[in-house]
């Protein structure tokens, strides 16, 4: 297996504030407030709830409000740096976790969110492949197998590799949502990466799913 590595940086820019980043494949989130985005020959601008996926180099500005983004990036080697400095910006790493990925196989990067309503549950699953999931809202127990169990709140994040089980309570009092990215094959591009240790698990207490990013992507080296 190559030596890559997945990581999540959170990026608070004040009202104007802008950073160039390297190329690399990554995926923005727009946490709050909004960002104008420039890549190649892209230009958008993305509000609080978007995303954006890219692997060229780009620049970011924030808006009138100012802005909290939050930055994953496939990188090689030990995945070391990541922050980007400046007048107006905070940047700090939030996780950063290897990442087993076969030399020649081909890869996407996904980008989703997962939300649950009050009392929700995922019953123990595995996944087609790894990735970073960051709680925004409500609160969240994660029981990883071979792991303690860890209640996780707003501004939380954890790695799940794919390959042990999980399973996931959500708060029985209020709405619970994560964001997430995730390196799968990319021979289940559209389609669910979720395999349930009992098949007839996946129709119990069913979340609600939007896919912001389903990108092919190519192995940095």
């Amino acid at each position: 297996m190559a030596g890559h590595v997945l990581r999540l940086l959170e990026d608070r820019l004040v009202p104007g504030a802008g950073a160039a980043l390297p190329a690399l494949n990554r995926v923005l989130y727009v946490l709050a407030g909004d960002i104008s985005l420039a890549a190649g020959t892209e230009r958008r601008r993305l509000g609080a709830g978007g995303a954006w996926y890219g692997r060229a180099a780009c620049s970011v500005e924030a808006g009138d409000e100012g802005a909290t983004v939050l930055r994953w990036e496939l990188a090689g080697g030990d995945g070391a740096g990541g922050g980007i400095g400046g007048p107006g910006i905070d940047s700090r790493a939030v996780l950063s976790h290897p990442i087993d990925l076969a030399p020649g196989q081909a890869y996407l990067m996904r980008c989703d969110r997962v939300d649950f309503a009050p009392g929700g549950e995922a019953r123990p699953h595995r996944h087609q492949g790894g990735g970073i999931r960051r709680l925004i809202a409500g609160e969240l127990e994660v029981r990883i197998a071979g792991h303690e169990s860890r209640t996780m709140k707003p501004g939380d994040a954890w790695f799940e590799s794919g390959a042990e089980a999980v399973h996931a309570l959500a708060s029985p009092s209020s709405a619970t949502a994560f964001i997430r990215v995730s390196i799968l094959p990319a021979a289940i591009r559209g389609r669910s990466s979720i395999v349930y240790l009992d098949p007839a698990d996946a129709h119990v207490t069913p979340r609600r799913y939007t896919l912001f990013v389903d990108e092919p992507i190519e192995l940095p080296r």
